[in-house]
């Protein structure tokens, strides 16, 4: 049975809002403090949010489609995805914390990148308290592709006092080509020239497919959370900069209280806990080495190219590699059409199942170096 969600939605808060309550979405209080202004949102249509991005007319970070519970059959196969990856993944996050662990010496403040980074930064959380003995603070904050981080978010973590600022580790789920990777490279690094800061501008994830941050490997795997969206993520919605923000407010963010009877954020945050220490149970010792990413980059690179030749594909923003990423497209953009390496594995079933739903076309690419490959339609100007 899941545990109870505990629901809360605070008022709008800022940065220089004590007394404002914290907000934890459907988690726990101890798990994540959400570094977001609740708002609400008029959603936009998914063909008409594709038209308006790749005309320029708005950007992405500014709209957001309805969002639906999945189906019967969809979450059948998350059941089944669930049960066949989750010790890969509880194995790759004791790894990840024995990373962060040997990285950092002095006071740990994870700060996981909404949303796809919320369940990793979770769980990490309790893998580094209860099995690193590590003391350990978790917020989760907006980042969005041309627009940077959330430096209001920051400042807010950092407080009037600038607490050791060595020691905040950016989390994210995993990384495709690298894009979100770059984006916070860029947005601390400015920070720091600003604030006098030295936050540390690498981001430490599950996978790296791009070669792009830190993590203990570069293999695009089946990571449960991503099959679903806000009710394995506090209930909260991918990020928005939403027009009516205040010079003292966080990026915004929509909760999905109606969702609540379906919500699973704090049972995959307890059973991957449980695997992880069924892994360490039986005998796997976590690895403190991140995979070097030479590798990740060079494949990037050449699959990128790859694609945008075999497919007249110009915009590279168009090409969405790994499972995760494919997965997003699947969920909330206009696909062209689906790539997979294998129908016939386990890990890419919830692709299959989402084309069939949607009507989205999908061949077989043998070659691919990566499981999964979604390319989003080009919409004519």
């Amino acid at each position: 049975m899941q545990p109870e969600a505990r629901l809360q939605m605070p008022s709008r808060h800022s940065a220089d809002a004590g007394d404002s309550p914290p907000f934890h979405g459907s988690y726990r209080p101890e798990d994540v403090r959400f570094l977001l202004t609740p708002i609400a949102l008029e959603p936009t249509g998914v063909a008409e949010k594709e038209r308006l991005i790749q005309s320029g007319a708005r950007h992405y970070s500014e709209m957001l489609s309805r969002e639906s519970l999945p189906s019967a059959r969809y979450m059948d196969v998350f059941e089944r995805a669930f049960a066949a990856n989750r010790r890969r993944m509880a194995e790759g996050l004791l790894d990840l914390a024995a990373i962060i662990d040997t990285d950092r010496r002095g006071e740990l403040t994870l700060v996981s990148l909404a949303r796809a980074g919320t369940p990793i930064g979770v769980i990490l959380k309790h893998t580094l308290e209860e099995i690193f003995r590590r003391a350990t603070k978790h917020y989760s904050l907006s980042i969005i592709r041309d627009r940077g981080i959330d430096n209001q978010a920051l400042r807010f973590i950092l407080g009037p006092e600038r607490r050791d600022d060595t020691g905040l580790v950016f989390v994210d789920g995993w990384t495709a080509k690298g894009v979100i990777a770059r984006e916070l490279a860029g947005s601390i690094a400015e920070f720091n020239r600003l604030q006098g800061t030295r936050l540390d501008t690498r981001l430490f994830s599950l996978t790296d497919l791009a070669g792009a941050g830190i993590a203990p490997c570069d293999q695009d795997y089946l990571i449960p959370s991503c099959i679903l969206n806000a009710t394995i993520s506090g209930l909260v919605s991918r990020s928005v900069l939403h027009p009516e923000r205040g010079p003292d407010d966080f990026h915004g963010g929509v909760f999905y209280r109606e969702f609540a009877h379906a919500d699973r954020s704090v049972w995959f945050v307890e059973q991957v806990l449980e695997d992880v220490r069924a892994a360490l149970a039986a005998g796997y010792h976590p690895s403190p080495a991140p995979i070097d990413p030479a590798r990740g980059r060079g494949r990037s690179a050449q699959v990128l190219d790859a694609i945008k030749r075999g497919y007249g594909i110009i915009d590279e923003r168009l090409i969405k590699p790994g499972i995760g990423e494919a997965t997003r497209v699947l969920l909330r953009r206009v696909p062209e059409r689906l790539l997979v390496r294998d129908p016939a594995n386990a890990e890419v079933a919830h692709l299959l199942q989402l084309a069939d739903e949607k009507a989205v076309h999908w061949e077989v690419e043998p070659s691919l170096p990566y499981q999964a490959i979604s390319l989003i339609k080009g919409i004519a100007p």
